[in-house]
């Protein structure tokens, strides 16, 4: 992956990961909602995802140092709220684990409105890290862990090291796309749009799953209970939810 440079001291480069992605469900009742946002939790509860970002740290080659997290019961609006508001408890779970290279976060955020028949899940990682590591080798299994809908991925190199002649280096490794290191089995799954900024390091990739079985997003429901033109619609609002995330604009 990198062509190998001998540096002057420690390698003062820190590259950080964004990694989101997002399940998108139909639970048509306000009990199939509260439901769904039931089974998330429990899915997706501080448990798993602390061995989540153990197994990223081992991917990366780091060491962790320590390891704090904590659950939360997502009950209402108010919770939401809380999400915004760096003094208050965030929604979802959280899990963050303090390595001695850098830190590694997730967040997890599930919603729904009562209106539009539909629940969202978005897992929000953030992996940062300095010197040689890189967080890039672990985006497959990132992508494997979760019910990937729509991902959004940001990948950015930020400072300088010197090389043995003083020479100062802003990125030692070569990098033209975060897709370059998608499986890619996974790629054909998803339609890929890449937005870099070269000049700056910095590099952004999104993704959207191509096709779509009704019957993965309907929650303790059988498509074939539903009638012809109601799988129609249903298909419609699904689709227009996640083209919506994707392109992160209100569209229709």
């Amino acid at each position: 992956m990198s062509e190998k440079f001998t540096l002057y001291g420690f390698n003062n480069l820190t590259k950080s990961l964004s990694f989101n992605i997002y399940d998108v469900c139909y639970a048509k009742t306000q009990r199939e909602q509260k439901d769904y946002i039931a089974y998330i939790d429990q899915q997706y509860n501080s448990e798993r995802l602390t061995k989540l970002l153990v197994d990223v740290t081992d991917m990366i080659g780091a060491r962790v140092l320590n390891i704090s997290s904590q659950d939360y019961e997502p009950q209402g609006s108010s919770v939401t709220i809380l999400i915004a508001d760096e003094s208050k408890v965030p929604v979802g779970d959280t899990t963050v684990a303090h390595l001695d290279k850098s830190h590694i976060t997730v967040h997890t955020y599930p919603e729904y409105h009562p209106d539009t028949y539909l629940a969202t899940f978005r897992v929000d990682i953030d992996v940062a890290t300095c010197g040689e590591i890189t967080p890039l080798s672990t985006l497959d299994y990132l992508i494997g862990s979760f019910d990937s809908d729509i991902i959004t991925m940001d990948y950015r190199v930020r400072g300088f090291t010197r090389d043995i002649n003083g020479q100062k280096l802003f990125m030692d490794h070569r990098m033209t796309s975060i897709q370059d290191y998608i499986d890619t089995e996974t790629l054909r799954r998803y339609d890929a749009v890449d937005i870099n900024v070269y000049e700056a390091n910095l590099f952004h990739t999104k993704m959207l799953i191509k096709e779509i079985d009704l019957q993965n997003y309907l929650f303790n429901s059988d498509v074939y209970e539903l009638a012809p033109r109601l799988r129609l619609e249903i298909m419609g609002n699904l689709r227009r939810e996640m083209i919506e995330i994707f392109s992160g604009r209100n569209i229709y």
